[in-house]
C-alpha cells in the first residue's frame, strides 16, 4: 500500500497582532510549538521598517514593496514568506482583538455579523481595537476564503465573581457593559498551560501571575480560573505601564476637565502616552532598561513607584484568593529585569515569598529559595503561540496532531 502524505503537511497559519504603526507576525506550521517564522513591522508609514526571521534566526530576504500602510506592509511580509516558502498552503489567520466585549468568551471565526459586532464595541478600547480591526479587514483583503479567527485578550476573565467585575457606580452601566474586563488574557491562557504542564500542583492551588512590560497587569488564578485582575474596564487600569498611568483617582480626570479645561482628547493623550514610567521620570524613557541604567533620581522614582504597585497588587491578589502558592513572572520586564523581581520580592517573607538571588540573577524557571513557602517562578509567555493553536483547531488540525 502506498502510504498517503499527510494532508496537513505543507499547510501553515499566520498570527497577526496589529497596532497603530505596526505589527507583529509569525508563522506555525501545523504542528509544534515554534514558529517559522517571526517578524515585525514598525513605524509604518514613510520611516516604516519590517524584519523578519526563520527559525535559526537568520534574516528573511525583504522584497520591495510598500511599508506605508498596513496591508502594504503585510503584502510584502506575505511576499518575503512566500519567497522562501514556496510550498506554503495558508490554512488559517489567528489575530489577537483587545476587546471581545460581553459576546464572546472563546476564539471565533469572523464572518461580517462578528466583524461588525467587534467593529461596534471599538469604544470599549478605541486605541487598540481600532488597529485589531483593520489588522483583520487587511488580512480578509489579502486572503479571500481563508478563515480569519479572533482571539480575544478579555475571554480569559469572562466569569469572574460579580464582585471583581462591577464598579460600585448606578447598576444601569453594569447592564450596559461597563465592567471590569482584564486584559493581557491571551498570555495569561500560555502561563496557566504551562504550569498546567510543569507543575500542576501549583495549578490546582493559588496563583498570581505577572505580566510586566510596557503593559502591566495581575492576575490571580484560582485552580486554573482568573478570579480578579488588575485591569478593569479599559487598558489604564492598575499597574503603572511604560506611557499609561494605571490606577487613577477619577477626581484628577475632573481637574483635568474643570481646572485646566482640557479637551477628552488632550486627557486620553496624557493618560494614555505621557505618563507611567515616562511620566514618572520625567520624560526620560518608558523602558525599564534605560531607567534601570540611568541610576539617577528621574529613574529611580519611576521604578520606586512601578514596584510599590506591583506589591500592592500582589497582596490585593492574595487576599482575593486568602492565600498564595505562588508568584510567577512574565512579560518583558517579568522575564528580563531581575532588578525589578528582587524588589518586588523584599519584604515580603509575611506572604511565604523569598528568593534564592543566585537563580534570580540566571532568570532560573524557579528562582525561590529552598526555605520558601511561596514558589516564585519565571514562565516566558508565547501569546502568538496561543493564537496559533486556536487558528489550527478552527481550521480542523486534529487535537493530537498539533499538541
Amino acid at each position: 500500500m502506498i502510504p498517503q502524505e499527510d494532508p496537513w503537511a505543507h499547510k501553515v497559519f499566520l498570527t497577526l497582532n496589529a497596532g497603530s504603526s505596526s505589527f507583529k507576525v509569525a508563522m506555525y506550521g501545523a504542528y509544534g510549538d515554534d514558529p517559522i517564522v517571526t517578524g515585525q513591522a514598525d513605524r509604518i508609514g514613510p520611516e516604516g521598517t519590517l524584519k523578519l526571521k526563520d527559525s535559526e534566526g537568520k534574516p528573511l530576504a525583504i522584497p520591495p514593496g510598500d511599508l506605508t500602510t498596513h496591508s502594504g506592509a503585510l503584502a510584502t511580509a506575505i511576499a518575503a514568506i512566500r519567497a522562501r516558502f514556496p510550498n506554503m498552503q495558508l490554512a488559517a489567520v489567528g489575530h489577537r482583538v483587545v476587546h471581545g466585549g460581553l459576546k464572546y468568551a472563546a476564539p471565533v471565526v469572523i464572518d461580517d455579523q462578528v466583524f461588525a459586532d467587534l467593529v461596534a464595541i471599538s469604544s470599549f478600547a478605541p486605541l487598540h481595537q481600532p488597529h485589531n480591526m483593520a489588522g483583520v479587514k487587511t488580512a480578509m483583503e489579502a486572503f479571500p476564503g481563508v478563515p480569519q479567527v479572533a482571539c480575544f485578550d478579555t475571554a480569559f476573565h469572562r466569569g469572574q465573581p460579580f464582585v471583581n467585575d462591577t464598579f460600585a457606580i448606578p447598576f444601569r452601566y453594569y447592564e450596559e457593559g461597563v465592567r471590569r474586563y482584564g486584559f493581557h488574557g491571551l498570555s495569561y491562557e500560555y502561563v496557566t498551560g504551562e504550569l498546567e504542564r510543569i507543575a500542576p500542583h501549583l495549578m490546582a492551588g493559588r496563583v498570581v501571575v505577572a505580566h510586566l512590560g510596557n503593559g502591566a497587569s495581575m492576575c490571580a488564578i484560582y485552580k486554573g480560573r482568573s478570579v480578579a485582575s488588575s485591569m478593569g474596564f479599559s487598558v489604564l487600569d492598575g499597574l503603572p505601564m511604560g506611557t499609561r498611568c494605571g490606577q487613577i483617582d477619577p477626581g484628577v480626570l475632573l481637574y483635568m476637565l474643570e481646572k485646566e479645561k482640557l479637551s477628552t482628547d488632550e486627557i486620553r493623550q496624557i493618560l494614555y502616552n505621557e505618563s507611567g514610567l515616562l511620566g514618572l521620570s520625567g520624560g526620560m524613557s518608558n523602558d525599564m532598561r534605560t531607567l534601570e541604567a540611568a541610576d539617577n533620581a528621574a529613574s529611580h522614582r519611576a521604578i520606586d513607584y512601578f514596584v510599590f504597585r506591583v506589591q500592592r497588587e500582589l497582596g490585593g491578589m492574595t487576599a482575593v484568593m486568602g492565600g498564595i502558592d505562588a508568584l510567577v513572572f512574565c512579560g518583558g520586564i517579568g522575564e528580563n529585569s531581575r532588578v525589578v523581581r528582587r524588589r518586588v520580592c523584599e519584604r515580603l517573607g509575611w506572604m511565604g515569598i523569598e528568593i534564592d538571588h543566585g537563580k534570580n540573577a540566571e532568570s532560573a524557571t524557579i528562582i525561590s529559595s529552598e526555605f520558601a513557602r511561596t514558589t516564585v517562578m519565571i514562565v516566558p509567555t508565547h501569546e502568538d503561540l496561543v493564537i496559533a493553536r486556536a487558528a489550527r483547531k478552527a481550521a480542523g488540525v486534529p487535537e493530537k496532531a498539533a499538541a
